[in-house]
């Protein structure tokens, strides 16, 4: 079985771990986004907020 240069294996953990962070930043993004809409929910739902 062949392995790919040693310059290769380094580009490809490059491109992964860019992959890696971005996943972990959108996951962040996400569950920002979830507390945010859960937040609006309540509000509607207390009564706090009217919609119009």
């Amino acid at each position: 079985m062949r392995l790919p240069s040693v310059e290769e294996q380094t580009a490809i953990a490059t491109v992964l771990s860019g992959m890696d962070a971005e996943l972990t930043a959108l996951g962040a993004r996400l569950a920002g986004t979830r507390a945010l809409k859960q937040g609006m929910m309540q509000e509607l739902l207390t009564g706090k907020t009217r919609l119009v």
